[in-house]
Formats: C-alpha cells, structure tokens, sequence
C-alpha cells in the first residue's frame, strides 16, 4: 500500500471518481451526541469545486439536524472494489428551484413528487478533510500480484491511499 497524497484539481478528480463510482454513502449527522444518526445517501453529482450533491426531504432528521450544526462525516464504501472514501465537512440545505430541477431524476419518484415537490431540498457538502483508499489496479491484475505474493512471500503494492486536498 502506498500513500499518494492529492491537490486541487488532482483531489477533486478522485474525489469525483469514487463518489460517483461508489454512489451510496452513509451520512452522518447530530456528530456531537452518540449515537449518531447515520443514512445512506445516493449521491446526484460532485460538481467542478469538489462539493457533493444529495436530495433530501425538508421533513427529514438528518435535514434537521443539518439545520443545527452544518457539520457532517460521509463514508462511500466499495469493499469488493477496495474502494474507500472518508469525508467530513459542511452541509448546507438548498431550495434553489433551478438547482432541484438539475439534479432531479425520475428515480427520485419513489420518495418524492417531482421536482417541485415542497419537501424536496438539496444537501450540499462542502468537503473540509478527505482521505481515500483505492485499488491501484484492476480486479485481475490484484488477484495475479496476490497470487505472486503468496508464492514469493514478498508483499505487493496493491493499494493507494491518502489525503485529498479539496
């Protein structure tokens, strides 16, 4: 495993990859009280500046919550992939119609509806800390090095991980 640390647009490229390769996340909110209150969350874009974009219910806790401390932790989880993604930052809720428009698919229909539906926002994180692990590698190409480190006994490279500097 080696660690790659990412800048700017380098991070926000990773960033966009496996947020939106990955899609569901678990986002926490209410981080000061235990236990915290986690829910998953299809994510509907990660724009050029690295936030990422969910809809939410207005009526929900987590847009509650939101509405308390902006503060948030997102976990995207792809164990079969050895795709990981760990972020903290700042939430903010949007009622931007044009904005709802945008990111509304007809999938949305099974919580929502429509777009102008008066329950519907957006949640946008602003990310603060990132950190990623990632397979280097295709699913073949792993399982051929794993295969040549258990013959060997030498460890493989399999793996990147770091920070991601938004």
């Amino acid at each position: 495993m080696s660690k790659k640390d990412l800048y700017s647009d380098k991070a926000i490229e990773k960033l966009k990859e496996l947020a939106e390769s990955i899609d569901f996340a678990m986002l926490a909110t209410d981080l000061k009280n235990h236990p915290i209150h986690m829910v998953p969350m299809s994510t509907k874009r990660v724009d050029n500046q690295g936030n990422i974009w969910f809809l939410s219910g207005k009526d929900s806790d987590h847009n509650q919550h939101i509405l308390k401390d902006s503060k948030i932790h997102l976990v995207y989880s792809n164990p079969k992939g050895f795709e990981f993604l760990n972020i903290y930052g700042t939430a903010t809720i949007i009622t931007d119609q044009h904005i709802l428009d945008d990111l509304y698919s007809s999938m949305n229909d099974m919580w929502f509806d429509g777009p102008e539906d008066p329950n519907l926002t957006a949640i946008k994180i602003d990310p603060e800390d990132a950190f990623y692990w990632d397979n280097k590698n295709s699913k073949l190409v792993s399982l051929f090095k794993l295969g040549v480190g258990a013959i060997t006994g030498k460890e493989q490279d399999l793996s990147e991980y770091g920070e991601l500097k938004v």
